[in-house]
């Protein structure tokens, strides 16, 4: 796929003035000996910039400001990644050659590239090689692995949990009214595209009231529908829902609020002809039982646990590393964002 790329001569100023130490070390960080360069942060930093709106960062005071937005966070993230993959290897995971075939047979798959030579000029595309998207996959596979050992598997709930929880959110489990129709439309023919030839729209007008006729008379409405209709839904009988009351027009709604299930309107005039509804059926909002969403709940509850227990597991892997800072001003911005109770970006 192509990108929008960054500027270079912005790219290059704006991550200048992160800090001038950055422009003369190459390692920024240590943590636990392992090394992050400045030319990996800026790769990081690359990335991350790709996803926002490119038509902000066209100017130089644009790329600074969102520079210096996103680099806290991801200096957090990129500290707590090293030392998850630090903790992955001291386990002993590690992604066997069979394993990184499959990934790499799924890849080609997803991506429809049927020839090696079509996967390596995708990679090229990317600015990768094989060598770094295996690198990237197993560091992926380390993280995933650490967490689900080391925290997911520790995460349980209980129907108290569950309980509270609902009791707590009333509102995440209430059904939004809903509305269900049937239609016939007859459509009226626009001769240059903006008068109506009357002869034609009275035509129109006698087929829908015949239509209605016929309904009244005892005939199956959805019958009619097939029979007459030209709107789409005639393919269906006519149904239309069920769909959400506030989306309907505020002439409709009104109109069906005065209405039992079962009524049938005359044919009303709208931008494409004669329309005639019957209203189906009506649903009311409502609160869905602690049985009905019981699953949801679990997994709602389940990831906010998931989440808490992953921080503080984190926050147990930094304070056991020795992670040692060559660039001042990065290292005040890291320790600023982890003071400030920083999250991982995607726990």
């Amino acid at each position: 796929m192509k990108r929008t790329l960054l500027p270079a001569v912005l790219l290059v100023s704006a991550l200048a003035s992160i800090g001038r130490a950055e422009v003369l070390e190459q390692i920024l960080v240590k943590v636990n000996g392992e090394i992050l360069t400045k030319t990996e942060l800026e790769q990081r930093q690359i990335s991350v910039l790709r996803q926002r709106n490119p038509q902000a960062l066209q100017d130089d005071a644009g790329l600074k400001q969102a520079l210096q937005e996103i680099t806290p966070q991801l200096l957090v993230d990129t500290v707590d990644e090293m030392l998850l993959v630090q903790r992955g290897r001291e386990l002993g995971y590690k992604m066997s050659d069979e394993q990184f075939r499959g990934i790499l047979d799924n890849i080609k798959k997803e991506n429809k590239l049927e020839t090696e030579e079509q996967f390596l000029a995708a990679l090229r595309q990317e600015g990768m090689s094989i060598e770094d998207l295996r690198r990237s996959i197993e560091r992926r596979m380390l993280i995933d692995r650490v967490q689900q050992i080391e925290v997911m598997q520790k995460v349980g709930i209980t129907d108290e949990e569950a309980r509270n929880y609902y009791a707590a959110h009333p509102d995440e489990f209430r059904s939004e009214p809903t509305v269900t129709l049937r239609e016939i439309l007859v459509s009226v023919p626009v001769g240059d595209g903006t008068s109506i030839n009357v002869a034609q729209d009275e035509e129109a007008l006698a087929k829908a009231e015949a239509a209605r006729a016929r309904i009244t008379a005892g005939e199956d409405f959805g019958k009619v529908a097939a029979d007459v209709s030209d709107a789409p839904s005639k393919a269906n009988a006519g149904l239309i829902g069920p769909i959400n009351r506030n989306e309907l027009a505020p002439a409709l709604l009104k109109l069906l609020e005065e209405w039992k299930p079962g009524e049938v309107t005359r044919p009303l005039r709208g931008s494409r002809g004669y329309q005639i509804i019957k209203l189906e059926s009506v649903t009311s909002s409502d609160v869905q039982s602690f049985d009905q969403v019981r699953d949801l709940i679990a997994d709602k509850v389940y990831d906010e646990k998931r989440r808490g227990e992953l921080v503080k597991y984190l926050v147990r892997l930094r304070a056991q590393a020795i992670i040692e800072w060559k660039n001042d001003e990065l290292r005040k911005m890291y320790e600023q964002r982890v003071a400030s109770g920083a999250n991982p970006a995607n726990p």
